[in-house]
């Protein structure tokens, strides 16, 4: 039984680790997951991809240690959808609105996160149940553009801007102001040409940064 997805218990940035590769994603995530990341997202157009989502899940989603959403990003058909629900994943993000992705995601128990822009994707993947929205590509919105998007939105709704999202206070407090409860990180965070000190400090400046706009 997948745990059910609840944004107080999870620090809710996903890490969009893209181009892992599955000799690597286990120290990939460990390092991660250190510096207080509980979300790892490896997109599909990684190599051997659905390997290393099965690798994720069998070592971080195990009897005792449910704390942790791992699974696949650029979902973007059923077909796919199907393919990460068969490897035990628990989380689902995509970078369109399919309304058929999100509710085959919800019923396995999945966090879902659909990619969306505009209002009508907004409440389309609402009301199809998705946890919460993946505003990308964020800079498509803007920050005028969310914040006229987020005052129509359900209150609670879960906003994660993705798309050059940098470890500073300039690039993240804006959205946060607005509303964002979360980001999506990829090559800020994350690149495989990358040493494991360069992710572990990338990681840590995101951690850092966020925690200090939190507590303002």
């Amino acid at each position: 039984m997948l745990k059910k997805f609840n944004i107080k218990e999870q620090f809710p940035l996903i890490a969009i680790i893209r181009g892992v590769l599955p000799e690597d994603v286990i120290r990939v995530a460990s390092i991660l997951i250190e510096e207080g990341f509980t979300m790892i997202e490896v997109p599909l157009n990684s190599p051997d991809a659905f390997i290393s989502i099965k690798k994720l899940v069998e070592h971080f989603l195990g009897e005792h240690k449910q704390q942790y959403f791992v699974g696949a990003g650029t979902v973007t058909t059923p077909e796919l959808a199907k393919q990460v629900i068969a490897t035990g994943a628990n989380l689902i993000v995509t970078p369109n609105m399919n309304e058929e992705v999100i509710k085959l995601s919800v019923a396995a128990g999945c966090a879902t996160f659909p990619g969306v822009v505009t209002p009508t994707e907004a409440f389309s993947a609402l009301a199809a149940g998705a946890t919460g929205l993946k505003l990308f590509p964020v800079s498509a919105l803007g920050n005028d553009g969310f914040k006229a998007l987020n005052s129509v939105l359900p209150k609670g709704t879960l906003c994660f801007p993705v798309g050059g999202i940098d470890p500073t206070v300039e690039s993240m407090k804006p959205l946060m102001d607005i509303g964002a409860q979360g980001f999506g990180l990829g090559s800020s965070l994350f690149k495989p040409t990358m040493t494991d000190d360069d992710i572990r400090k990338a990681a840590s400046a995101f951690v850092r940064t966020f925690n200090q706009l939190l507590d303002e």
